[in-house]
């Protein structure tokens, strides 16, 4: 549990290349976030579906990402980072596009399944390059760097969405956010490739890599409540008089871009233990003051704390995955790690809304502060390990490669 101390004189980070891939996420989240608060809306009022089907509508993005994840991460060992980027964010604008030619639930499931083909495409991709691109040394502090532009696009996003709907106009939004993803997929198209490995180091990569295993069970649990709040927040907003909750996506994003942007190196200060150790407490925080505070104060309140759990966890539990890992094997690693991110966005939905229709929304609020609360006790204990050996054993079958030769 020891902290990691980043030299003064570290070498340079952010390089041309390093924005480039920065400045693509931005646009493709952006498209992303254009859809979070527009989907609820959509399926409950559009297709007439309550708490269960808006958390499958919004779910099932992550069913089609969580799929292709892995397979991203070993892709982008073997053929290039730069594909995923373009290809990823190319799909993303077709299926967003596609998103209302039919207005039924079973349509929107399929494109958003597709969707998150793309997404989960694009994010491996531009993850992978970004820690290719920085000094072993400043790693967090690029992981804070990149998920600048995750953050940044779910932060204007939402607000451009709505914007863009004024009342009903569903279609702007669709359109719109295919917009966004084709201008990712242009400035992706300006990126250099990083992939510089050999095919003997590539047979050695993995499927389904064990150093994320650990690392991406703290993930998941951290995450679902974060993933519930946001996708419940529309219908939970009004109940406590916020009618336009774009303001509320508004400050858990810019207090997420505060942290990861004037608090780029703690990452690499802090060490991944004391890192998740901060994001599982105040996610739990958060999400425990939200769902026993009701008013629109206490969802102002919880959500900073909410913002902080995000800020810090995706660079922790990253930190923890990608430790002593080879290059060769890192958008492996990447891949499997961030499908249980995907888990979490897909299971988050439903979970959320069976709870929240058999008790109410303060209810699911209150389990997504109870599984934080776990992943602090997991960390706490030294559930993730010192090192890479320390992680579980994994079934043969889930380490083959496909692509192997």
């Amino acid at each position: 549990m020891s902290r990691s101390v980043l030299p003064d004189d570290a070498p340079r980070l952010l390089t041309a290349r390093f924005v480039t891939v920065v400045v693509a996420g931005i646009f493709c989240f952006a498209a992303l976030g254009a859809l979070l608060p527009v989907v609820p809306l959509y399926v409950k009022h559009r297709l007439g579906g309550g708490d269960v089907e808006v958390g499958i509508g919004v779910g099932a993005l992550a069913l089609g990402a969580v799929l292709l994840r892995p397979l991203a991460g070993r892709i982008g060992d073997r053929y290039g980072r730069r594909v995923l980027m373009v290809g990823g964010a190319l799909l993303f604008a077709a299926m967003a596009v596609c998103t209302g030619i039919v207005a039924s639930l079973p349509w929107l499931i399929g494109t958003r399944v597709l969707l998150g083909l793309g997404e989960a495409a694009f994010f491996v991709g531009g993850t992978t390059m970004a820690t290719d691109l920085a000094p072993v040394e400043r790693r967090g502090e690029a992981v804070s760097y990149w998920s600048v532009s995750v953050w940044g696009g779910l932060a204007l996003g939402p607000v451009l969405g709505e914007v863009v709907l004024e009342d009903s106009h569903f279609g702007r939004v669709w359109f719109t956010a295919a917009a966004l993803a084709t201008i990712a997929a242009v400035i992706s198209l300006a990126t250099k490739e990083t992939r510089a490995h050999t095919g003997a180091d590539l047979e050695r990569g993995r499927l389904i890599h064990p150093a994320a295993i650990r690392p991406g069970v703290l993930l998941t649990c951290t995450v679902i409540g974060i993933v519930g709040f946001n996708a419940f927040l529309p219908l939970y907003g009004p109940d406590v008089g916020i009618s336009d909750v774009a303001l509320v996506f508004l400050v858990n994003g810019l207090v997420v871009l505060s942290v990861r942007v004037f608090g780029a190196r703690l990452p690499d200060r802090l060490g991944p233990v004391w890192g998740g150790t901060i994001a599982t407490a105040a996610t739990a925080s958060g999400l425990l003051v939200v769902a026993t505070w009701h008013s629109a104060l206490g969802v102002f309140v919880g959500t900073v704390g909410i913002a902080l759990g995000s800020a810090f966890g995706y660079p922790a539990f990253l930190l923890m995955a990608l430790r002593d890992v080879p290059e060769s094997q890192r958008g492996s690693v990447v891949g499997t790690f961030s499908a249980f991110f995907d888990f979490a966005n897909g299971t988050a939905g439903p979970i959320f809304g069976g709870i929240a229709a058999a008790t109410n929304y303060r209810g699911a609020f209150a389990v997504g502060a109870a599984l934080a609360l776990t992943a602090f006790v997991l960390v706490r204990f030294g559930f993730a390990g010192e090192g890479r050996g320390s992680t579980p054993p994994v079934a043969p079958e889930l380490l083959e490669d496909p692509l192997a030769p």
